[in-house]
């Protein structure tokens, strides 16, 4: 299944506008990370790809059929998952799933089997018969998914999922969108934690102003990871940012992360540097085209 976003155009009071111009596509199987300053227009895109809102120009294909000529085509097609679930606090989790599941026309043993179906996929199974008041964020972020998902859509589009999450529920989250993506569906995820999406996305789309950005820019530049068995991190980077060829150094988790010039040769060059210094790596890797870095490259952090 392929989506197209062609143009797409929202102005709101005073002629600001949300989303300006705005094209790009994704298709089954991909993950597409949606990223941009707060502002930058992504909920607003993302509702208009939901039918929750309506472009003032553009269009939205789905396999090559517009949801602005039947929005019921993205009704069947598209599961929406916003970014905060409605406080219902005398709604059980079941009871949830089942006014959306009929919303979407699921009735008798067909609606019992899709309700049963996501709660087994988002672990809610123990957790149908507990009011909304009572889950913790992390298992309203899965009810709210099962909610997008309970009519089997080939379009997922989740804003802002991992909001809020603890360490452990990103990690489940992560692996459940991973698993959608086996599946085959099509799926754009918009978080302001970049490494989140780094970690689980195919490509990306960086916003700003409504309107989209180029990532074609050529970086001379490569980044690289490095690890000692040895203690004293602060001497050792002490060390790195000596080295001719480093042009920056910083501490990262339990190791290093050097930047110098790309290609082999830089690469060759810190080794030998390294081992002048007695500093011999046990890890020694090239990161590529880390996402927090093309952002803050292309971004200048304006909302209007």
């Amino acid at each position: 299944m392929k989506v197209e976003l062609l143009h797409l155009t929202r102005v709101f009071q005073r002629g600001f506008k949300a989303v300006d111009d705005l094209s790009f596509s994704f298709t089954s199987g991909e993950v597409v990370g949606f990223v941009g300053p707060n502002g930058a227009g992504k909920t607003t895109t993302m509702r208009m790809l939901a039918t929750l809102d309506v472009p003032d120009s553009g269009d939205i294909l789905i396999d090559g059929k517009s949801i602005l000529d039947d929005p019921s085509l993205a009704h069947r097609a598209v599961g929406f998952m916003p970014d905060d679930l409605p406080n219902r606090s005398d709604t059980t989790v079941d009871e949830y799933l089942d006014f959306f599941g009929r919303a979407y026309g699921l009735r008798g043993k067909e609606l019992a089997d899709a309700i049963n179906g996501v709660e087994d996929f988002t672990g809610l199974v123990s957790f149908r018969d507990k009011t909304l008041r009572e889950l913790s964020k992390g298992m309203k972020q899965r009810v709210s998914l099962a909610r997008a998902l309970v009519h089997d859509p080939q379009v997922i589009v989740m804003d802002e999922p991992a909001n809020g999450l603890d360490p452990r529920a990103r990690i489940e989250l992560r692996e459940l969108v991973r698993a959608l993506a086996e599946q085959g569906k099509a799926i754009l995820i918009s978080s302001h934690i970049l490494s989140e999406l780094e970690e689980m996305c195919t490509t990306s789309v960086i916003i700003e102003r409504g309107r989209r950005l180029s990532t074609d820019f050529k970086d001379e530049t490569a980044w690289i990871r490095l690890k000692f068995n040895s203690e004293g991190g602060e001497a050792i980077l002490a060390k790195l940012l000596e080295m001719p060829s480093v042009k920056e150094a910083e501490l990262s988790g339990a190791g290093f992360r050097v930047r110098i010039d790309a290609g082999d040769d830089a690469a060759e060059s810190l080794a030998k540097e390294l081992f002048a210094k007695g500093l011999v790596p046990i890890h020694f890797t090239s990161e590529a085209g880390r996402l927090e870095d093309v952002f803050m490259h292309v971004t200048k952090g304006a909302l209007a």
